[in-house]
């Protein structure tokens, strides 16, 4: 056994032989430095960017399913058809009762139409989206409101009031100065009272959905009453007319177990009636969790490869120095195992070289690892990145295993020298 006085000067021989050679420990050092570096930052990247990709999924809800209008591709027919005809594709209010009709599963249906209009309010004005919809969209959105408002009610339904609430963008443009809650906008040429404003919430209403923040809400029968079912859309000097019902339904269902059965029968029922056109698509969060979530463990498994490739180009590098280092000091191992060293402290002095270089190499990776991220790809990329615990211990202990053990042969290489050939040598 080696004793505590005699690990320390092996210790001190060991960082004093790598001081002697400062510039080839340092090259051999930085092989693992850059290794366990672009470990850390590769997986700090390709983590940032799943986690940005699930909450965009989580917040449509998981227990969501979203059937939304887009328009089918032109064909002959459609494209010979009169610019005075309005084009209808996309689902419709029947649709949305069939669905309530058939699915049990489902705990709430909302209908979403979609209308763009200029919006006033005296001097300040902007171009918005008005989203007819139902009391439920609130709670199937996951959103929330401001406070002193209120959402919108059956009753406002019933009666088709001229009541809206403002997405948090929209409210910033129209009253930069005073509470809109209480006041009058002008939505084209009809005037509607402000009820609510929602709180800032920086994503769509769906897949491709408007963004809600610059959105305005008012009660789904007042927007097919007051805007109707058909759409000019002018273009270049051209125009042409669009008539859709619903350009979202939202099915929020009771329990996640059955989203995936509920998303099988809302395929055939909803194909069922469009079958003359594809102008629908289905999107269900849950499948596009957990699509995203195997992404993720299979780029966390490439990125860790290419790294680990790195440290492993690392590790030979410090075999092929320590190797060089005992040829030369083949003479040195001589007169220390003449002098009665055994093969045990000759194997400890190299081992004990290769544990320094590599746990140097490796915290000074662990450092340009987490500095590399926020200094860099942040600024430069304006990409999100998140550094995990996990990771960076993961790196170092790998560094540090890979020197440990690309250090073993030359340090076993150096310990069977027989002593007078190794006294012999020049």
């Amino acid at each position: 056994m080696i004793g505590i006085g005699e690990t320390t000067r092996t210790f001190k021989l060991g960082v004093k032989s790598l001081l002697l050679h400062k510039l080839r420990s340092a090259l051999t050092m930085l092989g693992l430095l850059f290794g366990v570096a672009s470990v850390i930052g590769m997986l700090a990247i390709g983590e940032g960017a799943s986690k940005e990709a699930l909450e965009r999924i989580k917040a449509l809800g998981s227990n969501n399913i979203l059937i939304r209008s887009k328009k089918p591709p032109q064909t002959a027919e459609s494209s010979s058809q009169s610019v005075w005809s309005a084009a209808a594709y996309g689902l419709t209010y029947r649709d949305a009762e069939r669905i309530r009709r058939t699915l049990d599963a489902a705990e709430q249906v909302v209908q979403i139409r979609e209308t763009p209009k200029e919006l006033r309010n005296g001097s300040y004005w902007t171009t918005s989206t008005a989203i007819g919809t139902e009391p439920e969209f609130l709670a199937v959105s996951g959103m929330r409101l401001a406070d002193g408002g209120r959402w919108l009610t059956p009753i406002d339904l019933q009666r088709m009031r001229n009541v809206c609430v403002l997405g948090a963008q929209i409210a910033t443009e129209l009253f930069p100065l005073e509470d809109p809650i209480g006041s009058t906008i002008r939505v084209d040429t009809e005037r509607y009272s402000v009820v609510g404003v929602l709180e800032e919430l920086g994503r769509a209403s769906g897949s491709v959905g408007p963004p809600l923040d610059q959105c305005i809400f008012i009660p789904i029968t007042t927007s097919r009453t007051r805007f109707g079912d058909e759409t000019t859309i002018s273009t270049g000097g051209s125009f042409s007319r669009e008539r859709v019902e619903l350009h979202e339904i939202k099915v929020r269902l009771r329990d996640s177990s059955d989203v995936l059965p509920a998303a099988n029968v809302l395929r055939t029922l909803v194909k069922d009636y469009h079958q003359q056109q594809d102008d629908y698509s289905i999107t269900v969060p849950l499948e596009l969790l957990r699509e995203t979530e195997e992404s993720k463990r299979k780029w966390n498994f490439m990125m860790g490869c290419m790294a680990g490739i790195s440290l492993l180009v690392g590790g030979i590098g410090i075999m092929n120095v320590m190797l060089a280092t005992v040829t030369e000091r083949t003479r040195e191992i001589g007169i220390r195992r003449a002098l009665g060293a055994k093969r045990q402290h000759i194997i400890y002095q190299f081992v004990v070289e290769t544990g320094v270089l590599s746990a140097t190499g490796g915290l000074l990776g662990v450092l340009v690892g987490l500095a590399f991220p926020s200094l860099v790809i942040e600024p430069l990329f304006k990409e999100p990145t998140i550094i995990l615990p996990e990771h960076v211990v993961m790196a170092f202990s790998i560094s540090a295993a890979v020197g440990v053990l690309f250090g073993i042969y030359p340090a076993w290489r150096a310990a069977n020298m027989d002593p007078v050939e190794a006294l012999r040598h020049e």
